[in-house]
């Protein structure tokens, strides 16, 4: 059954195009649903141990915990930060097929994954076909979508990619955001030049102007205290959301740090002052019980080892959209700056705290070994 769509604007572009997200009717999300559990009992233990989206028991947390272990070794000292561009829409069906001929030899549910795929869109009325991509929204689409790249990267960079490297060589993938790493510049530049050629055989192309080399200064002499250099973008990458960065620990050592990319700052700002506006008119009671755990959402995620200065930023600058949205229930200001601090020792906001320990290494572990 043809999906309904409607326009989303592409995350992953830095350009004003929109993207179709397809929403499946009820019956189809029931069947998808079966698929896709079907699918994650085939494909999980086919996995390899860096690749971390949209699988169970693995989140955003793990791959960054494996990262940061990988980062910290001595050896590693090149970062290739990959983007592929519009991955969702490029899925080339064929290819999807031939790589799910692999392991599945049900002809019937090759040809219920055929129909899903080729299902469609409709707009405005209008059926559109879908030749190529994987339907946004779809419960089917993530484990397809790691399905693809285990095939177009995974195994290839695990077998063919580590083996012709000088030196050690790792990557961790979070559905199609991917980080390689390199002990040696010659390895990180030819890989470089060889995923351009790899990807194009899959009908895949990567966004030259995100995807780039960084080299990992971790010279303590000649980066003692230079705060500013953790934003030179020669020397870091965002992440999972994060800006990971050279900067000094406490016993001196030089590491790998990270931080709330800029990015995604400023845009959970910008959605927590939309949903005050939008809900100005809310009882205080329940307002404040919603504000605060939307705040408490960004803190779970964002609240981890070395991030607490963000996080505490981000709280503080919402204090501040409160503060002002409380003073515009009238024509007068209602709250001077103490009456809002006893306002929420009533309505407390959630604290700084650091809920997620980076260094806690679980689920990749024997991927270093």
């Amino acid at each position: 059954m043809p999906r309904r769509n409607e326009r989303q604007e592409s995350s992953r572009s830095g350009r004003d195009n929109k993207r179709p997200l397809g929403i499946p009717a009820y019956e189809d999300k029931l069947v998808q649903s079966a698929l896709a559990k079907i699918l994650n009992a085939i494909y999980e233990q086919d996995f390899v141990e860096c690749s971390f989206g949209f699988r169970p028991k693995r989140g955003c947390h793990d791959a960054l915990k494996l990262l940061d272990k990988i980062l910290n070794k001595g050896y590693i000292k090149y970062v290739v930060d990959t983007d592929i561009r519009g991955f969702f829409d490029s899925v080339d069906h064929k290819w999807m097929m031939k790589f799910i001929e692999h392991r599945i030899e049900d002809i019937n549910l090759r040809r219920l994954i055929t129909r899903l795929l080729k299902a469609g869109i409709i707009e405005a009325g209008l059926k559109y076909d879908t030749p190529q991509g994987t339907p946004q929204g779809g419960v089917c689409s993530p484990i397809l979508a790691n399905i693809y790249l285990h095939y177009v990267i995974d195994l290839w960079f695990e077998e063919i990619v580590r083996k012709r490297c000088k030196g050690m060589a790792y990557m961790v993938r979070y559905a199609d955001d991917s980080i390689f790493c390199f002990q040696y510049r010659e390895d990180a530049v030819k890989f470089y030049k060889e995923l351009m050629k790899r990807l194009g055989k899959f009908n895949l192309e990567v966004a030259q102007e995100k995807t780039k080399i960084i080299e990992l200064k971790k010279d303590t002499q000649k980066k003692d205290n230079d705060k500013g250099s953790r934003d030179k973008g020669e020397e870091s990458f965002d992440f999972l959301g994060f800006t990971h960065y050279i900067g000094k620990s406490k016993d001196g050592r030089m590491r790998m740090k990270r931080k709330t990319s800029k990015k995604k700052y400023k845009a959970s700002l910008l959605r927590c002052k939309e949903w005050i506006r939008n809900n100005r008119t809310m009882p205080i009671r329940k307002f404040m019980k919603v504000f605060k755990s939307k705040i408490q959402g960004h803190c779970n995620y964002y609240g981890i080892t070395d991030n607490r200065k963000a996080v505490g930023d981000f709280i503080y600058e919402c204090r501040k959209l409160l503060y002002k949205r409380l003073n515009r229930r009238s024509q007068k200001k209602s709250f001077n700056w103490d009456k809002f601090e006893l306002f929420l020792k009533k309505y407390s906001l959630p604290k700084v705290k650091t809920h997620v320990r980076i260094f806690d290494l679980g689920i990749g572990s024997s991927y270093l070994m």
